[in-house]
């Protein structure tokens, strides 16, 4: 199981400082990838449930914009894998979600992995002058916009949300990034064994993660894909404390027997997300390692 970072991007975490040193030292550490979210706001009076209950975490009052911190990443680092983990898609228009993804992987000669999502706040979409009702038809319309920028030349795309004009869109990625979707329901998991190359997942029991993913190859088998071509990419974002409940909070021992588990279970890819939890740049790297060096 490869082994990623979140990058620095929220809360005391969310300075150039941070940005600059823990990409840098996580590529020497021989991380794998570095991997930013997407936050706009927190709500006072939220109108949906913050996914895996209790309250919006304090720390993302204060977040950093996702390509911003990945185009600093990219800056300093040579070879790590740069993901977006995950950008709520409907957001952006797709020739403005295209350019800044494939900006990214251009400056990076080529390391991008585009991960995109859904979201679950209405009071972002609202923020954001994007409809909530009927989000799953949008972000449909979003990937097949995207496939066309970043397949064809010239571009032309017809949609009752979107037109693009016959025209150049340059630079085209490297390679076509390679596509990872987040999702829960069953028609989320249809869609990602349909069209993605792998699953932005979280750290749901190891029963539950496998029969979700079983959802996910069966799907793409049926649609004449290989399902074992599919990567299952887990973001943890464990609290570490000598009393939890593991994954979301525990000892490292505890967080890292439920990921060698997980990964026994089919995870190909762990993003450690540990700005909840750590409270240096330092205090940051040395959890993430202590963390491998169990799997």
């Amino acid at each position: 199981m490869d082994v990623g970072l979140a990058v620095p991007q929220f809360g005391r975490f969310a300075t150039l400082g941070s940005v600059v040193d823990v990409a840098r030292k996580a590529e020497e550490m021989g991380f794998a990838g570095l991997w930013a979210g997407d936050r706009l706001m927190t709500p006072l009076r939220p109108r949906d449930r913050y996914p895996g209950g209790g309250g919006i975490p304090e720390a993302h009052r204060v977040f950093l914009d996702p390509f911003a911190v990945l185009s600093v990443a990219a800056s300093v680092t040579s070879t790590v894998r740069l993901g977006t983990s995950a950008l709520n898609a409907c957001w952006y228009p797709p020739p403005v979600l295209a350019r800044s993804l494939t900006t990214i992987d251009h400056l990076s000669g080529g390391r991008l992995a585009a991960g995109l999502g859904l979201g679950w706040s209405s009071d972002e979409y609202a923020a954001a002058g994007v409809p909530w009702k009927d989000r799953a038809k949008r972000y449909e319309a979003t990937l097949d916009a995207l496939e066309a920028i970043w397949t064809t030349d010239p571009v032309s795309f017809e949609h009752e949300l979107w037109t693009i004009a016959p025209s150049h869109i340059e630079p085209k990625p490297a390679r076509r990034p390679p596509l990872y979707l987040a999702g829960f329901s069953e028609p989320a998991l249809r869609r990602i064994g349909r069209r993605a190359d792998g699953w932005l997942t979280g750290p749901l029991p190891v029963p539950m993660l496998t029969a979700m993913w079983r959802t996910v190859c069966e799907t793409a088998e049926e649609a004449g894909r290989d399902p074992g071509a599919l990567r299952m990419v887990m973001r943890c974002n464990p609290v570490v404390t000598d009393q939890g409940r593991p994954p979301r909070s525990g000892t490292v021992a505890e967080i890292a027997a439920y990921l060698a588990t997980a990964a026994e279970a089919g995870v190909h890819e762990l993003i450690l997300d540990l700005q909840h939890t750590a409270t240096s740049d330092q205090h940051l790297l040395k959890l993430a390692v202590d963390i491998r060096s169990r799997l």
